[in-house]
């Protein structure tokens, strides 16, 4: 068993350019068939993609998909929406209730049942996600906030409860008591990587506190900084909790 203070280095990933080439392009792409399909059938089959794209960039157009003039459309929206499990989608959701086709509207109930599981699960662990640095200095903002809402949503797919940004620590002592978890702060760095590519440096202290507990790293390479990222977040949060024993 790892000494808490153990410094870790992990075997750094690289991940071929095949897989890396697709994500963000393919999001976008199923968007704007949702928005602009001609045909129901168009909108509906992107709405089902989108759904099943685990991209936190789907969440906005199958929100604006409940809006769509097809109720089979709206529909396929709200079954987009739960199976995308993104707690963002609670809100558009509720603002939806007035829908006046029956199918359409039992397909949101069921995602509203859904998410609203998932909000009430009880956590495995208690995360400080500290907002993500690029050192490379050449990334788009965006693309950084990006990058740090894949790694909220891999965090909260693995379990986590993500604390409030200046958070006091007796307020998070008191959640780590009541739920009975431990708590880690995460402090990520978008880092250059050999051969043009990426790399994603991950630093777990405990929570609060400062006891630094270890850092992993994972890279990538051949393909656009966007497609890095897309790959490299969720890969990073899974080596994190494999390195760390989160349960």
């Amino acid at each position: 068993m790892r000494s808490p203070s153990h410094l870790i280095s992990l075997l750094l990933v690289v991940l071929p350019a095949t897989v890396l080439a697709q994500t963000d392009a393919q999001t976008a792409s199923l968007a704007r068939r949702l928005k602009q399909g001609a045909e129901p059938e168009h909108r509906i089959q992107a709405a089902r993609l989108l759904g099943e794209s685990d991209d936190p960039e789907a969440l906005q157009p199958l929100c604006s998909g409940l809006e769509d003039a097809s109720a089979e459309v709206r529909a396929a929206a709200a079954g987009g929406l739960e199976k995308l499990g993104e707690l963002g989608g609670l809100e558009c959701l509720e603002a939806h209730k007035d829908e006046p086709d029956a199918a359409a509207r039992a397909a949101q109930e069921s995602a509203l049942r859904s998410l609203r599981a998932l909000k009430a699960k009880p956590p495995r662990l208690y995360v400080m996600l500290a907002e993500v640095k690029d050192t490379t200095g050449t990334l788009p903002p965006e693309l950084v906030k990006l990058t740090e809402a894949r790694l909220r949503r891999k965090l909260v797919q693995s379990g986590a409860w993500l604390a409030p940004e200046k958070e006091s620590e007796a307020a998070a002592k008191g959640v780590l008591r009541k739920q009975k978890i431990q708590g880690y702060r995460l402090v990520t760095e978008i880092r250059p990587g050999p051969s043009e590519g990426l790399k994603l440096s991950v630093m777990c202290l405990r929570y609060p506190g400062k006891q630094l507990l270890g850092n992993v790293e994972v890279q990538a390479s051949g393909g656009e900084p966007g497609d890095l990222l897309a790959a490299l977040a969720p890969r990073a949060i899974e080596e994190a909790a494999g390195s760390f024993g989160w349960k």
